[in-house]
Parts: C-alpha cells; sequence; structure tokens
C-alpha cells in the first residue's frame, strides 16, 4: 500500500508540474505576442501618421471662403497638392502649387514638400519640409496633368539626392492633435523660424493646421532683427477642398473683382 501510494504521490505531482508548466509556456506565448503586437501596431501607427498628412495636404482646396469674409487682407488662392515621388528612406515627396483661382494655370508659387517621421528623439509625429524647384517651367501644373505628361519620379528622386532642387526653405514638426480639437495635426518651424531676406526680414515662421476635413490653414510670416512683423497676413489662411462647381467659380463675381487686388500684391511675399 505504501509504493502504490507514493507512485499515486509522484503521478500527481509529475501532471501537476507538466499543468504548470503548460500553462508557464502560454503565458510566455501570450505575453511574447502582446509585446510583438503592440511593436508592430506602434510602428504602424507612426507610420500612419506620415500618410495621413500626406493624404490630407494632397488635392486641390481654396480659400474663397476666406477671401469673400475678408477681400482686403486675403485672396481666393487655389492650392494643389500630389504625390510625386517615393524616396529610399520613405519619405513621400509631394508637389505643392498655388495660382490665383481664376488664373489656375499660372502659379505664383511651386514647391517640393517631403513628409516623414519624426526622429523618435524628437517631440514631433511627422516632419515636413519645403524646398524651392529650380526648374520651375518643367513642373507647373504637375498635379493637372496625366501621368504619362509629368516628370518621372525616378527624375525626382535623382534631383533630391543630387541635390539639385534649389534650397531648402523650412521645416515644420508635426504632432498629433490632442483630442477635442478640431484639427488632426499641428505645428510650426522650430523657434527663430529660417532666414529669409524679403522684404527687410531677417527669418520667417511658419505655422500649419491640417482639420479633421482635410482643411489646411497655413500661416507664414517674416521678421526683421529686432522681431518687428516685416511681411505676412494677420492671420493664417484657410484652404478649404475644392467642390464640385469650382470650375463655373473661377469665373464668379468675386475672382474677376479681385483681379486689380492681384495687381496690388506683385512682387510680395505671396510671390516668394
Amino acid at each position: 500500500m505504501g509504493a502504490d501510494s507514493n507512485s499515486s504521490d509522484d503521478y500527481n505531482n509529475s501532471v501537476g508540474w507538466n499543468r504548470a508548466g503548460g500553462l508557464i509556456m502560454k503565458t510566455l506565448v501570450l505575453v511574447g505576442g502582446a509585446l510583438f503586437l503592440k511593436r508592430l501596431t506602434k510602428s504602424t501607427t507612426r507610420w500612419d501618421h506620415a500618410r495621413s498628412v500626406s493624404q490630407s495636404l494632397s488635392g486641390e482646396k481654396f480659400s474663397k471662403e476666406q477671401a469673400a469674409r475678408d477681400p482686403e487682407n486675403y485672396f481666393n488662392i487655389r492650392m494643389t497638392t500630389c504625390p510625386a515621388a517615393e524616396l529610399v528612406d520613405g519619405s513621400t515627396v509631394l508637389y505643392f502649387e498655388q495660382a490665383f483661382s481664376r488664373t489656375p494655370q499660372k502659379p505664383f508659387r511651386q514647391r517640393f514638400y517631403t513628409v516623414k517621421l519624426c526622429s523618435k528623439e524628437m517631440k514631433c509625429d511627422v516632419e515636413l519640409s519645403s524646398y524651392a524647384i529650380r526648374e520651375m517651367e518643367e513642373y507647373k501644373n504637375f498635379c493637372d496633368r496625366t501621368k504619362d505628361q509629368r516628370p518621372l519620379p525616378e527624375e525626382i528622386v535623382g534631383i533630391f539626392y543630387a541635390q539639385d532642387i534649389a534650397e531648402h526653405l523650412t521645416t515644420l514638426h508635426l504632432k498629433c492633435c490632442d483630442r477635442g480639437k478640431r484639427c488632426l495635426y499641428e505645428g510650426s518651424t522650430p523657434p527663430g523660424g529660417f532666414p529669409n531676406s524679403w522684404n527687410g526680414a531677417a527669418y520667417c515662421t511658419s505655422e500649419i493646421a491640417i482639420l479633421k476635413n482635410n482643411e489646411v490653414h497655413t500661416w507664414e510670416r517674416g521678421y526683421d532683427e529686432d522681431g518687428n512683423q516685416a511681411w505676412g497676413t494677420k492671420g493664417p489662411y484657410e484652404f478649404k477642398p475644392a467642390p464640385a462647381s469650382s470650375l463655373k467659380d473661377m469665373f464668379s463675381p468675386l475672382n474677376l473683382s479681385q483681379l486689380s487686388m492681384e495687381k496690388r500684391i506683385e512682387g510680395s511675399f505671396v510671390l516668394q
């Protein structure tokens, strides 16, 4: 009886240890899986920030409503942005241009934007940099052309790595907006801005807010060495996605009345 009892105890202990070992293994697998999923989710979320900013900036947007409210300070400007290429580090290159809405074929501002993730040590989600374009005529109305009529993405990548894109202008650091705000992302240039010499300025600053309805607000200003504003508007420009009737609106009374006002800003900061 004693031998049978000992054998039974050994068996029960063995079964217990096996069950405990199985539970430990399952726990380790679950914990490991959760950590892997968390890391994967975190990585995907970081890239989602850059994709979201690129998508929100893209498309055709107008400042028509703002120009109607305050025609003395704001113009009805058409802003178009679209993907142009992707760099090796995963950054998206966007082509950007602005024109008066009544003359969209004559842009007064052309830029390349790069959209990429902020480095982990920085307190931001997305880095948005702007670059002047050397061969402006070659890229004019880029977004309005069919893909077979645009410069190839490989050419655009090539000029970036050859540093043949003219000068770097600004870099903005964007963060995801807090809950309860109208915006998705907002950001600005670092303190001190970037060098700028137009109209007596010593430096310029730029701010941007991307709203949940794909509306984009931008505010650019120049300051002299004493911190006095040398150029820029009193508040941000408000660009809203193009309505279906945007082509008809190009010849609306608002646009026609602004023709004389456009003459006033020939050579102004908007055209630089």
